[in-house]
């Protein structure tokens, strides 16, 4: 899978708490903002599984 390029403009007081979390980490905040998402987005999507499988065997 390629990469692309993100770019956007946050706030100097959330850099600084998101170079806090990823410097905690050992990680750059790239990194850190990098696997936020991606763990964000299973979140997501397993709880839309969860949902479907609800609907298609009704909740117990």
């Amino acid at each position: 899978m390629g990469s692309t390029v993100l770019s956007l403009r946050i706030d100097g007081e959330l850099l600084d708490r998101l170079r806090q979390h990823a410097a905690k980490r050992g990680m750059s905040v790239q990194d850190y903002v990098v696997r936020t998402l991606i763990r964000d987005d299973f979140d997501e999507r397993f709880a839309t599984s969860v949902e479907e499988t609800e609907k298609f065997y009704g909740v117990a």
